[in-house]
């Protein structure tokens, strides 16, 4: 009895100078120590013990307080092929209900369609490759791509995450890296657009720049209370993390100030379509020379409620912009323009090698260059006329330029885009 509580008096002085001998050791490597933060979406993030700024750990809370607020909870979830997640939420919690005039709102039922537009084209619903597995979201649903923390974190801030820069329509465009192949028409009440845009994946880049063609419905000035509603598509590696062409749309009510965003990344656009995900892929593309591929795409304003809804493909209704969330766009747009944009990220030196449409200039025509064809306009009477007094602008016609044509078949057509940096644009 005695040896054994020797013994045990011997441990009790042992084990706190091992602990000791323990604290010292360790606290001379403590730079090194690191911890593991899991973030909401899983992903374990490695944070330095003594050096990881408190600002860092922060700005990762705020990214998934905000993931937390625009993915809404998913009643079905699909993989798409190309790593996208794609949630089915009930239609009634999409982002655009968060939206105070909104709140405790379902979607609104389809509305008239203009006159004249008769749809004789048929083209599969597959036309997007998240669909390709063969799942689809059930009714009373809408597809949402689902934003993942790696998407916030390649934007400069979450406040600029899912917006756009400002000075994204043609006007003085030069000088601020936003480079333009339209055509327009102003001067009069507008009430709409339509257009086959031709579908290819220009290469970008840079991340921090893109690649779009799209329709701009435009109102107001061009000084902070210009109104656009736009859509299309585009290829933007720091909004999406990839090169895909994408189907976007995105809205602004002041200049791109502090109102609208892309896609459903704020409250605003209001998805009626469960076929449809904006900002998902778009499959197949065109290629040089070979098979062409194009989408519909038409804007309208409803005569009956004043929303501003979007179709896309063969008569597919994607949903609407409730016309409260602008002040000119509320009556009508006095401008509308369609093309291609892309943003030149180098302020000196060599011009970018970020391509325009397919990346060929609009002389090469049909099976090289890309094409927007069957331009009309919505008229007053909600009817679909063809385009006068259509005007042209290329910014830098040695790097992306633009020709307009007209037969009984494209009805008014024009091919567009350009490689960029080559011989002539240095």
């Amino acid at each position: 009895m005695a040896a054994f509580t020797s013994h045990t008096h011997t441990n009790h002085q042992v084990i706190p100078l091992f602990i000791a001998f323990l604290l010292v050791f360790t606290a001379s490597f403590a730079p090194v120590l690191s911890l593991q933060v899991v973030s909401d979406s899983g992903i374990q993030l490695p944070v330095n013990q003594t050096f990881r700024p408190v600002k860092e750990i922060w700005k990762l809370k705020r990214v998934n307080a905000y993931l937390k607020k625009i993915n809404k909870p998913a009643v079905k979830t699909i993989q798409s092929p190309d790593g996208d997640v794609i949630d089915c939420v009930s239609s009634h919690l999409q982002p655009a209900f968060d939206h105070p005039e909104l709140k405790g709102q379902k979607p609104l039922d389809p509305p008239e369609r203009p006159k004249g537009n008769e749809t004789t084209e048929t083209m599969s619903n597959s036309y997007q490759l998240w669909t390709d597995s063969g799942e689809s979201c059930p009714e009373g649903t809408v597809p949402i791509r689902r934003t993942a923390e790696k998407d916030v974190l390649r934007a400069s801030s979450i406040r600029r995450f899912g917006r756009k820069l400002r000075r994204h329509v043609r006007r003085d465009s030069t000088g601020n890296g936003h480079e333009h192949a339209v055509v327009f028409v102003n001067g009069e009440q507008y009430y709409g657009a339509k257009a086959n845009v031709n579908v290819w994946a220009p290469r970008v880049t840079d991340q921090y720049e893109f690649s779009l063609s799209q329709i701009w419905v435009i109102s107001g000035s061009f000084g902070n209370d210009l109104n656009t509603i736009e859509a299309g598509w585009q290829v933007s590696p720091e909004l999406y993390g990839d090169n895909y062409p994408r189907f976007f749309t995105y809205w602004t009510t002041d200049a791109y100030q502090a109102t609208g965003c892309y896609n459903l990344l704020c409250s605003g656009f209001v998805q009626t379509n469960n076929k449809i995900a904006i900002g998902a892929a778009i499959s197949p593309r065109s290629s040089y020379n070979g098979r062409q591929f194009d989408v519909g795409l038409m804007v309208w304003k409803d005569p009956k409620h004043g929303n501003w809804w979007l179709e896309f493909g063969s008569g597919l209704l994607v949903g609407y912009w409730p016309s409260f969330l602008f002040s000119h766009l509320r009556s009508h747009a006095s401008m509308i323009q369609f093309g291609g944009e892309i943003v030149n990220s180098r302020s000196s030196g060599y011009h970018t090698s970020t391509q325009m449409g397919s990346g060929h200039f609009a002389e090469e025509g049909f099976g090289k260059a890309s094409y927007f064809r069957n331009l009309q306009v919505v008229d007053w009477d909600n009817s679909l006329l063809p385009l006068t007094n259509l005007h042209l602008l290329a910014d830098h016609p040695n790097c992306y330029d633009i020709r307009q044509g007209r037969n009984n078949v494209w009805g008014t057509y024009f091919y567009y885009g350009g490689p960029g940096k080559n011989v002539r644009c240095p």
